[in-house]
């Protein structure tokens, strides 16, 4: 089986897969948690081998050689020259949100994000005991972005963090250059810290745009940025657990650190071994995977929207549709899909009940059968 082959079925009932075990011994194709039913990159799987058949597992400490791996790759990528200390390696980027929280500011203190979001940007807050407040994104030119004038005149004097995602999730918004900056100087004029989520920054799919990390524009907003990522998106390896946040304020790493202390575990070593990998030899694989993404993500936009009732804007980067139910007026989004035999993430987790995410990861006879199954369910729905 060739792990480039991306139309090919891998079956995964029966593994305790947490994407395929909600809907287990039903017809319900699962297009919902954010992993790809690819196979990982070869070099992944080989490394593995390679330490499986070490045999020995004990503690780990983080992989030198993998802290000058991604040095290297935030400077051939973003032009950006970070240091090794700078790097603090986590088990997950959910964690690192909720530590995010926890390291700026007080209790009681407010967190500011933009609304529609990836749930734990709400839960985190108030897992911290912080105040939040959603900013709705507005539309421009088929995006959704987060509006800079309804951001700043939501920020009060008590007002810390923001948290940022960019790739956006949901969505696949790719923000530009000049809007980093719009936002900086904002972040800047109101004495605040971000934590921004890149974790989905190898996944562009539009020709012609990059992604640019926020506290790569300078090294004023580098000293108040909290910059996640990980290889488990891109490579498919989310399961073995391995994320990273730079940090380049000492004062701010350090309690960064200080709070996770007794609290949030090491990496564990295959997390270190399968990210090595990637990040060394996934890139050729990982192209390969974007075309066919691209493919995806062009047939499911045309499809989705000669549906009646749904419409589907361009999808800059992520394997995420966010497809706008609203004309359909249905009940309950969530469970007339799975009923008519497709399971997707729900608007309303995200903040937008108007609204499914779609997982379109997936080889593309999949993908086929879930639009079919969600043409035939509306068709039936809507008055002729």
């Amino acid at each position: 089986m060739s792990p480039t082959n991306f139309d090919v079925f891998i079956d995964r009932r029966d593994t305790a897969s947490q994407k395929w075990e909600r809907y287990r011994d039903t017809e319900i194709l699962p297009m919902w948690v954010a992993d790809t039913d690819f196979m990982a990159p070869p070099g992944v799987i080989d490394a593995l081998h390679k330490r499986v058949d070490h045999g020995v597992f004990g503690y780990t400490n983080t992989p030198s050689e993998l802290n000058d791996i991604v040095i290297k790759r935030m400077a051939e990528l973003y032009q950006w020259n970070i240091q090794r200390d700078w790097l603090v390696w986590l088990p997950g980027l959910v964690c690192g949100l909720n530590l995010a929280c926890r390291s700026v500011g007080e209790e009681g203190d407010r967190v500011v994000s933009p609304q529609p979001i990836y749930p734990p940007f709400v839960s985190a807050p108030h897992l911290s005991k912080r105040q939040v407040t959603q900013v709705p994104m507005t539309q421009t030119d088929g995006h959704t972005r987060l509006d800079l004038a309804k951001l700043e005149a939501a920020i009060t004097p008590d007002t810390r963090l923001l948290l940022f995602c960019n790739p956006h999730n949901p969505g696949g918004t790719v923000y530009r250059e000049e809007e980093l900056q719009a936002l900086a100087d904002i972040i800047e004029k109101h004495d605040l810290v971000a934590c921004s989520d890149e974790i989905h920054c190898d996944l562009i799919l539009e020709p012609g745009l990059r992604h640019i990390p926020l506290a790569s524009l300078n090294d004023t907003i580098a000293q108040r940025t909290i910059t996640l990522m990980a290889p488990s998106k891109t490579y498919n390896i989310a399961g073995l657990g391995c994320s990273f946040a730079i940090i380049p304020n000492d004062q701010l790493r350090k309690q960064f650190i200080n709070v996770r202390k007794g609290i949030v575990p090491d990496v564990n070593l295959f997390g270190y071994t399968a990210a090595i990998a990637a990040y060394e030899a996934g890139d050729e694989w990982n192209q390969k995977q974007l075309d066919y993404l691209r493919g995806n993500r062009d047939y499911l936009v045309e499809e989705i929207n000669r549906i009646p009732g749904l419409k589907l804007d361009p999808i800059e980067a992520t394997y995420l549709a966010w497809i706008d139910v609203s004309a359909a007026k249905l009940e309950n989004p969530a469970r007339f899909f799975e009923q008519a035999g497709v399971g997707m993430s729900p608007g309303r987790d995200f903040g937008n009940a108007n609204f499914m995410r779609l997982n379109f990861g997936c080889p593309r006879p999949l993908l086929e059968e879930a639009v079919k199954r969600i043409r035939s369910a509306l068709i039936n729905h809507l008055p002729a």
